[in-house]
């Protein structure tokens, strides 16, 4: 080998060889650098710096213009995962051209998030695919093979999955931790990564910031337990923003950084997205930590080798041969296509009655009259994780376009008001000032770091003052917009200005609260938490709530009073609903309700009081709970925001031009009422998804109408070895060409454990011209139809009879058909042979499950050191008989044992063992034999990690 060509340089040579040749060549300063999110170049070797991190959920994001697709929840409701891998394509060559352009735009996406849609409450729910984790799996295996790209070596993209594990609040998430019992894990949570994995298609994983089991995320067991069992490939971890110095600044896990430091990188954390672009922090930290022997060379290489492995595969060493290289496909054609194509189908048609008694109020009809009036009507809302758009398409502008502007009418709907000051004088915005370009629109690495505008006036008062749009987003949450269009700001000066062309950033400055005063208002800005006062060189943010101003509302006009009228002129009416992504339910805050906000409530009522013929079409990033609407309304439309072909495609379904197809990836419940606590994780016991909910939803997991009808037919369902073989044909039996979307469940139909309601097992997107048929098959793995069984720790298919329903939602069953699984049955628990995990419960009530060690495994704790935790495990076998009992126990508090709830056995005392993770193990005689069900009550503050049995 020349020393012109290195080794690692050589194509020829196996890839680990050359990624080895590589790192023995770097210093141990240049290794440690490169744990960093922003590795620095290595230039005597021609190495260039890289960065971890590239936002691409639905589009490349933050660095400027780029293709917008629909919200990740919007694609989730396509169910469709060839379309999904096509707008993964689309996105990975965008971010190939745009790096050609600019070195900044990163290969390495952080993209998709495949967190499931438990609750729809979640503030991130628009970021992942659906409640299910079959088809989360299956949509996120689709999305990354084609970020990846289609070559065996190289890769177009590199995709890193988010959040590793079990992330579904967002209040106090770098705190709380979720309890997920193994069930759960297994059966749930994991799945949803795995999929995209085993098919080879992820380079990584990204942990998110809550805990787990009283264990930070950062430091999973399961990172090496699971994820890195299901491939032979290296699994590059990515840390999330900031998170590494939340192991000791908020959680308080560690008392040192380099402690903390370097357990994360032992648990498998190999790139530190810590303190941006800086370094320096992150490397001392690490050069503390070698230095201490908390870590050795070892772990530094262990990850270092992981990031080369992807730099390789993203042909950075062979750039004349990566495939690749040339990549210049940006705002193609093809790509305005796909984004339009995927908007139309990811629209849900919820409802569509007829309307005094003759056709189904949708499709319009040609020549009709609308009214399209609403919050959202005339406009394209972007999420935190959106790119700048290109081009942009409201309902009101694809209204406009389909049917022509004479045949539309519009109202926005929102309250128009004056704010007068104690004084009489009244909130003025001063004239002049050009627009701003979009925010994001020049890129940045970090979009929480651009500042707000001051080249413009703050607003002053006057006696006659500006005419304001107020916008009521739920929960008293206001926007306020200037007569032009910009909304009401502050910046780092604190002064008020109209410099917003919409809300948004990580701190939304554009939102306010009205706080009551007397007979008047105080006005609150929320991203500072001051007060506005007005001075006599403008408004601003004052520091203190002595010097607010009192303002009185001056109402205008009633957003519902210019609806009326719009609807009361029209043949039909739309009411565009939803919410602002930037505004109640985001990263970094849940919703507090499934209710529609108070203002637009009054708006649908509005409409429909003026007109009956009145839709309502909800544009939003999760679920509402709207009965009242459902009830009275003949037709309902969701869609997730729909990227910048929104208004043109939603426009196409409402005239007919396409059938609506798109199917709920979550349920849609009726009510708060049948939602379980934001940091209730366990789907099981509580109940949660479609899987378990015992409930009637307003909508159901799988629910989407058409324009057309289908009948299904010839279902046959038969065991074959290790498959399932499921058959049926699928007729379109109305007169319009639509898509359906066949989905098949399984239903254990005698199980020991509580089970699904019904699981899905497969689904398919098809095409169906009028009268046209379709056969279907699928091959469904006999795995599918089981469970984890805790009591003998492993996957399992029970034997006996199970239902396989095919239909069109969750709830809607067309056909099914018996197959029955032959073998043995799982016998009981075996507690002598094995003992007993506390965490291998059945059921649990008052309990939640911590650390065992700061390391790996799990125990149980009370949730209430007062109260009573319960677990219970169904039929434990004691044999001939059982005499003592042993609990491994942490803590102070006390053990009490009992047969089926009722016969005591045992009680033990725990004296303070010294520490949480300082664990001693007591015993007790008990009498016990045969197979029963053991309860165990836990008191105070103890740990309760194994229960063992000997007579």
């Amino acid at each position: 080998m020349t020393a012109q060509r290195p080794p690692f340089r050589d194509p020829a040579i196996p890839v680990g060889r050359r990624v080895d040749d590589l790192l023995g060549r770097l210093s141990p300063d240049e290794r440690i650098a490169m744990l960093h999110q922003f590795a620095p170049a290595v230039p005597r070797l021609g190495v260039a710096a890289f960065r971890t991190g590239q936002e691409a959920l639905h589009g490349v994001a933050w660095m400027g213009p780029a293709t917008v697709f629909p919200q990740a929840v919007g694609l989730g409701a396509t169910w469709n995962p060839d379309l999904v891998r096509r707008i993964g394509e689309a996105v990975s060559r965008e971010a190939r051209a745009m790096r050609a352009k600019d070195d900044r735009v990163g290969l390495n996406v952080w993209a998709p998030t495949v967190n499931l849609l438990r609750n729809p409450l979640w503030g991130r729910g628009e970021e992942g695919y659906a409640e299910d984790p079959g088809l989360t799996s299956a949509l996120a295996t689709a999305y990354t093979r084609g970020l990846r790209g289609d070559h065996p070596t190289y890769w177009r993209t590199a995709p890193v999955l988010k959040h590793w594990l079990a992330h579904n609040n967002e209040a106090e998430r770098d705190t709380s931790s979720a309890s997920v019992r193994p069930r759960v894990l297994h059966e749930y949570d994991l799945r949803a990564f795995r999929g995209a994995v085993e098919a080879g298609a992820v380079a990584g994983v990204m942990p998110a910031y809550n805990l787990v089991n009283g264990r930070p995320n950062h430091l999973s067991p399961y990172l090496r337990e699971h994820l890195r069992t299901w491939t032979d490939r290296e699994i590059l971890v990515c840390s999330d923003a900031g998170a590494p110095s939340n192991l000791v600044d908020s959680e308080k896990y560690f008392a040192t950084h380099e402690e903390a430091t370097a357990a994360a990188l032992r648990a498998g954390v190999d790139s530190f997205t810590d303190h941006g672009t800086d370094s320096s922090t992150i490397v001392a930290r690490l050069h503390g930590a070698l230095e201490r022997g908390l870590i050795g060379q070892e772990d530094i290489d262990r990850a270092v080798r992981r990031q080369l492995a992807v730099r390789f595969a993203l042909g950075e060493f062979d750039p004349e041969l990566d495939p690749y290289a040339d990549e210049r496909a940006f705002d193609t054609p093809e790509h305005r296509a796909l984004a339009q194509e995927a908007a139309e189908q990811a629209v849900v048609l919820l409802k569509n009655d007829p309307v005094d008694g003759g056709d189904a109020l949708l499709p319009l009809r040609p020549g009709a009259r609308v009214a399209v009036v609403g919050l959202l009507a005339d406009e394209c809302k972007l999420d935190w994780y959106s790119g700048t758009l290109l081009h942009r398409s409201t309902p009101l502008d694809g209204l406009r376009e389909r049917f022509g502007a004479d045949h539309v009418v519009f109202a926005e709907g929102v309250d128009r008001v004056r704010l007068r000051t104690a004084s009489g004088a009244r909130l003025r915005v001063p004239e002049g000032g050009a627009r701003d370009a979009a925010r994001g629109a020049e890129g940045a690495l970090d979009p929480a770091l651009i500042a707000g505008r001051t080249d413009l006036p703050p607003l002053t008062t006057d006696a006659e003052g500006s005419e304001l749009a107020l916008i009521d987003w739920g929960g008293g949450l206001l926007t306020l917009r200037a007569p032009d269009g910009r909304y009401l700001s502050v910046a780092d000066d604190r002064r008020v200005r109209a410099s917003a062309d919409q809300p948004g950033g990580w701190v939304v400055q554009e939102a306010f609260r009205f706080e009551t005063h007397g007979t008047g208002h105080l006005l609150v800005h929320v991203g500072t938490g001051g007060y506005v006062s007005v001075a006599a060189d403008g408004v601003k943010v004052a520091a203190d709530r002595e010097s607010a101003e009192i303002f009185t509302v001056e109402s205008v006009e009633r957003g519902e009073d210019a609806v009326a009228r719009a609807a009361a002129e029209a043949d039909v009416v739309l009411v565009v609903a939803g919410n602002d992504p930037h505004l109640c339910g985001r990263e970094t805050e849940d919703r507090t309700t499934l209710e529609l906000p108070a203002q637009q409530e009054r708006l649908w009522r509005a409409a429909h009081a003026a007109n009956p013929r009145t839709a309502l079409i909800l544009v939003s990033a999760y679920p509402y709970a709207v009965p009242e609407a459902a009830a009275a309304l003949p037709a309902l439309l969701w869609t997730a925001h729909g990227g910048q072909a929104a208004g043109t495609a939603l426009a196409r379904v409402l005239a007919g031009d396409v059938s609506p197809a798109g199917r709920l990836p979550q349920t849609w419940y009726a009510s708060d009422a049948d939602l379980p606590g934001m940091l209730d994780y366990d789907i099981v016991g509580g109940r949660q998804t479609y899987l378990y909910f015992d409930g009637t939803p307003l909508f159901p997991f799988g629910h989407g109408l058409s324009y057309t009808s289908f009948a299904y037919g010839g279902l046959s369902a038969s065991v074959d070895g290790e498959v399932v073989r499921v058959g049926c044909t699928v007729t379109n039996t109305g007169a319009v060409a639509s898509d359906e979307v066949a989905q098949v469940y399984v239903r254990a139909v005698a199980p020991s454990v509580p089970r699904p309601h019904g699981e899905l097992v497969a689904h398919r997107r098809l095409p169906l011209a009028p009268g046209g048929s379709e056969t279907l098959s699928f091959e469904i793995p006999l795995s599918a139809l089981g469970f984890w069984d805790v009591a003998h720790g492993r996957w399992t298919v029970e034997p006996g009879p199970y239902e396989i329903r095919i239909g069109a939602s969750s709830a809607d069953v067309r056909g099914s058909a018996m197959v029955e699984v032959a073998g043995v049955r799982p016998g009981p628990r075996p507690v002598l042979e094995h003992g007993l995990a506390a965490v291998d419960y059945d059921e649990q009530t008052g309990t939640e499950i911590v650390d065992l060690t700061t390391v790996s495994g799990d125990a149980v704790t009370p949730v209430d050191p007062a109260g009573v935790g319960e677990l219970v495990y169904r039929r434990c076998d004691f044999g001939d008989g059982v005499t003592e009992v042993a609990v491994e126990v942490a803590g102070a508090g006390g053990v009490r044992f009992s047969l089926d709830g009722r016969t005591p056995l045992a009680e033990i005392d725990v004296p303070e063992t010294g520490g949480r993770y300082v664990y001693a193990t007591l015993g007790a005689a008990v009498l016990a034999q045969g197979v029963a069900d053991l309860h165990i009550e836990l008191r105070g503050r103890l740990r309760l990690a194994r229960v063992g049995f000997a007579g």
